[in-house]
């Protein structure tokens, strides 16, 4: 384990120690069930926040990005 997963689960540990022996033990069920689990194709969190996913080259996305730019900018006069 790696000084960055260790400060991680030292963060997680912080945190697990106010919490009631129960609350504990449904934590530690509920941590044994989801290694059982098969981890799924993407998390919520890549699904919130996941990498953009198109057919298209990058150049073809710029340019499809920057045609459907609309400006409406007015300079006020002082």
């Amino acid at each position: 384990m790696d000084a960055v997963e260790q400060k991680i689960l030292n963060g997680y540990l912080g945190l697990i120690k106010s919490l009631t022996p129960t609350m504990k033990l449904n934590l530690i069920k509920r941590l044994k069930e989801s290694m059982k689990t098969p981890k799924a194709e993407g998390s919520q969190i890549e699904e919130a926040f996941g990498s953009w996913h198109s057919s298209e080259s990058a150049e073809e996305l710029i340019k499809t990005i920057r045609s459907s730019r609309m400006t409406n900018r007015q300079i006020e006069e002082f």
